[in-house]
């Protein structure tokens, strides 16, 4: 990790971006295959893209929010591995969501539920501060200097 002057790369930027989006919906669909999937007959793309499956009046509903919270922890050990820096945790958390946003809204409408912006608002929160501060715990460890002493 050496974090002198960089230079932008596009390319670099929107492989970490697929990446993540990637890592995000596995997690979901992982957490959602053991907390929901034991729960219904078949699990479908409902539970990951329509806001309707985001409620508390259920237990299925519930394990539906528990999965994109664990999910939003998860991807912040996976900003940590795959940005390390604290200063774009806030942009690769916030792009993830507003990717998740606008695909939630291809498939099921505009999100009018006031329970699936708290839990996106939520995991978008859990992400970039849990990310932001496990890069900022790395960033501020001493850096060792006696590998580039010279045995004299």
């Amino acid at each position: 990790m050496f974090y002198g002057s960089v230079v932008w790369d596009p390319w670099l930027i929107v492989a970490q971006i697929v990446c993540l989006q990637c890592l995000y919906y596995i997690t979901l669909g992982l957490f959602l295959s053991i907390l929901v999937g034991t729960r219904v007959s078949r699990l479908s793309l409902v539970y990951f893209f329509d806001y309707v499956a985001i409620t508390t009046s259920t237990i299925t509903g519930w394990c539906v929010i528990a999965s994109f919270l664990l999910s939003s922890l998860a991807g912040a050990v996976y900003v940590f591995y795959l940005i390390e820096r604290s200063k774009k945790c806030l942009d690769f958390s916030a792009t993830i969501y507003i990717v998740h946003l606008f695909i939630c809204i291809v498939y099921g409408g505009w999100p009018s539920s006031i329970t699936w912006w708290i839990v996106n608002g939520t995991g978008i929160a859990v992400m970039a501060l849990l990310g932001e501060r496990l890069c900022m715990k790395r960033e501020l460890q001493e850096i060792s200097l006696t590998r580039f002493r010279s045995n004299v």
